[in-house]
């Protein structure tokens, strides 16, 4: 027991000096504060450094939510901008596209004395059994489009008016059957009548003679002939031409120039005024209606349309004036009245 308390103390007072002498030694150098100061904060950041990391992803994951919902509504925002702007791009598109269509319904100039109307067209033709190759317009005879009216546009003859009501009418195409259009080739002014042959069908040019001459990629133009159209205007282009020995015409085909399929807008061209005393040709029978005036002579009677039951052929612009026209054609009567004693002493009775 006493080797070993023995022992204890020496290795105490050991202790002691060792302790003392690096305590001296600190106390002149400093290495052991700044060593202990080191390992200190080391530790000490050891320790702290997860609950430091712990903090951070608990602060940044409730900044990323709030930013989340940030991000959320300026994200909804955006979606509503942009559909605002493709709605916006849209409607330009269709005015750009629309403004081009009626820059070059300007460009195109009528004939002397033709006033062009713009229209829209309001719709088409409806089912594959419709009874008319036709489209509606947003004009009526109130503002111009009366019956037999020409319909063009700005690359060629559209048709011409069917039926017209107050507000609206209605278009008979060029490719209906029933179309009807004196027309003549640009080159060699041979003429023709152009048939439609039903939907999204080529224009036939009938009555055209064997021997006249006519070629594949010559335009056909409106003749003009019985005031319907202005002549000159452009309608379609020969596709082919054939000849057969069983007929006495050649068989010709053209494609019209202006697209039916897709027309938008168009212009009608307003016949010009008729003079005082002027004798107009009847409108095509498209829009003939017949006159309900009596007849006082051989000939087509005056009235409200264009064919009447018998007398002198009314002017559509005085239709309703006959009695200032009718003495005019009696100038021999005075001759005549020796002749015809007796009319005389019958006209108190009467």
């Amino acid at each position: 027991m006493n080797a070993s308390l023995k022992r204890i103390i020496l290795l105490l007072v050991l202790a002691l000096f060792l302790y003392l002498g690096l305590y001296t030694w600190n106390q002149r150098t400093g290495v052991l504060d700044r060593l202990a100061e080191h390992a200190g904060l080391e530790f000490v950041g050891a320790i702290l450094k997860p609950g430091v990391w712990a903090r951070d992803q608990v602060v940044s994951s409730w900044n990323n939510y709030l930013d989340l919902v940030g991000v959320r509504e300026e994200n909804e925002a955006l979606h509503e901008q942009v559909r605002t702007l493709s709605q916006q791009v849209q409607v330009a598109s269709e005015e750009r596209a629309e403004l081009a269509r009626l820059r070059a319904l300007l460009e195109l100039e009528p004939p002397e004395g033709w006033r062009p109307l713009g229209a829209r067209v309001v719709a088409n033709r409806l089912g594959p059994q419709a009874a008319l190759e036709s489209a509606i317009i947003s004009r009526g005879y109130y503002s111009g489009a009366g019956p037999g009216t020409p319909v063009v546009t700005h690359e060629g003859v559209v048709g011409r008016v069917y039926r017209a009501g107050p507000y609206t009418a209605t278009v008979l195409l060029l490719t209906d059957p029933g179309s009807r259009m004196a027309v003549l080739s640009a080159v060699n002014r041979t003429a023709g009548i152009l048939v439609g042959t039903g939907p999204r069908g080529l224009l036939e040019m009938k009555y055209v003679p064997q021997n006249a001459r006519i070629e594949v990629g010559e335009l056909v133009l409106t003749s003009g002939l019985e005031g319907a159209f202005p002549k000159g205007v452009p309608v379609a282009q020969v596709e082919s031409v054939s000849q057969s020995d069983l007929s006495l015409f050649q068989t010709v085909y053209a494609s019209p120039l202006a697209d039916l399929e897709a027309l938008e807008e168009v212009l009608l061209l307003e016949r010009p005024p008729v003079q005082p005393g002027a004798r107009t040709l009847p409108l095509p029978a498209v829009n003939a209606t017949q006159g309900v005036g009596p007849g006082t002579g051989h000939g087509p009677g005056q009235g409200n349309g264009t064919a009447g039951h018998g007398g002198q052929r009314a002017q559509p612009v005085q239709s309703n004036q006959p009695a200032p026209r009718a003495p005019r054609p009696q100038p021999a009567q005075p001759a005549q009245q020796p002749q015809q004693a007796p009319q005389p002493a019958q006209a108190p009775r009467q």
